[in-house]
């Protein structure tokens, strides 16, 4: 189980007047090899949907600064950024005007293995070369409907309701976090988080296979140029992450 591992952030602001997503990947400070990536889809008026996805970024750096993984879990780690960060949230709405709210994704990877956790409608999707292993549960309107088989996957993108979010930082109830783990991951695993900004063009098997094919660089250029493309000049703000698996690079030359 030798690998190094290969990763680009992007965003685009699509035809939005604003950006409301946000990203970031962060090393532990003082533990190699501990990393984590989040993502944040924020909603709720002008400046309040980029405020509140900039409080999970926040949370996320200030978080992995103080884990210590002998005293904390990862699941806890990853439930902690999204817990605190809905608090947050919530509370700024007594002192701004706005009704902020966000999506969340995180993902870790630790010892050689991957974590992940998400609330919301972004997702987070895991490949092995070009096979879709999984992909995260969208907690949404039409995500229930296609859960009860009442809606298809090509029903869920033209669904007039789809925007509706069941669970999300920063509403009333606390937020609903589903959780993944690799327990060993190889080269030939590839991650990728992102916003509907970018899901909601492809298949799973578009974004596997180019994911698969090129370096993460890339395949994110390409995947919001197609995304841009297919969007026809009413393209939603677009995030992503990915994290490509790869062999390690020989010391020796």
């Amino acid at each position: 189980m030798a690998f190094s591992a290969e990763t680009c952030v992007a965003t685009h602001i699509g035809d939005r007047a604003e950006q409301q997503d946000r990203v970031g990947l962060f090393a532990h400070p003082k533990r190699p090899g501990v990393m984590l990536a989040v993502l944040a889809d924020g909603m709720g008026g002008h400046s309040g949907g980029a405020m509140a996805a900039e409080q999970v970024i926040m949370r996320a750096k200030q978080n992995l600064e103080v884990y210590a993984p002998g005293h904390e879990t990862p699941q806890e780690l990853l439930s902690s950024v999204i817990d605190e960060a809905h608090v947050v949230i919530k509370l700024t709405r007594f002192t701004s005007e706005k009704d902020p709210h966000s999506t969340a994704v995180t993902f870790l990877m630790q010892q050689g293995k991957a974590y992940w956790a998400h609330c919301g409608d972004s997702r987070i999707y895991h490949f092995r070369g070009a096979e879709t292993v999984s992909r995260s549960g969208d907690h949404s309107l039409v995500g229930e409907l296609m859960r009860k088989g009442r809606l298809d996957e090509q029903g869920s993108l033209r669904h007039p309701q789809r925007n509706v979010l069941l669970s999300c930082l920063g509403g009333e109830r606390e937020p609903r976090i589903d959780y993944g783990v690799l327990e060993s991951p190889d080269a030939g695993d590839a991650f990728l988080l992102c916003s509907d900004g970018l899901w909601a063009y492809f298949t799973d098997s578009e974004l596997a296979s180019t994911i698969q094919s090129l370096p993460p660089r890339e395949a994110a250029e390409r995947l919001i140029a197609l995304a841009r493309e297919r969007a026809g000049g009413a393209g939603d703000n677009i995030s992503l992450v990915i994290v490509k698996l790869v062999p390690p690079v020989s010391a020796a030359h």
